[in-house]
């Protein structure tokens, strides 16, 4: 049975804020940007999973979280939500992770961005660029 992860896009500006992950080989994307979120606990429903997720990683939930989509494969079941981010980014606490930063569209594309904390450039993850791409064009179709 797939594990079940609830992941945020949280949005500014036309900017995605994303989490560099640990780089620690024993866990999934190491040394990776990626979504800030995480593992579902038992009988938690997606909704609950992601808020408490960011209120452990960052120390900020936003008021309105709306499910995007789901991505499913044999291993994991992605439920992924997304919200304005309406604080700077000074106002949130990193407790899980590397670093944090901001990707445009174009680094979107590129799959990389640099890292001060790093001192160097790491890859986007490869299911969270196209996560990105899909809810971009999504958002683009609505107008």
């Amino acid at each position: 049975m797939p594990i079940q992860v609830a992941i945020a896009i949280l949005c500014q500006d036309n900017q995605f804020l994303m989490q560099l992950r640990d780089n620690i080989p024993e866990i999934i994307y190491p040394g990776h940007w990626a979504f800030f979120g995480g593992h579902l606990e038992l009988e938690e429903p997606p909704a609950a999973a992601v808020r408490r997720e960011l209120a452990e990683e960052i120390g900020h939930v936003p008021s309105q979280l709306s499910l995007f989509k789901s991505y499913d494969d044999d291993h994991v079941i992605r439920h992924v939500f997304y919200a304005p981010l309406t604080v700077s980014i000074d106002a949130l606490e990193l407790n899980e992770g590397w670093d944090m930063g901001f990707f445009t569209l174009e680094d979107v594309h590129r799959g990389d961005r640099y890292s001060e904390r790093a001192g160097k450039v790491c890859p986007l993850g490869a299911l969270h660029q196209q996560i990105l791409l899909d809810f971009w064009e999504h958002n683009r179709l609505l107008g």
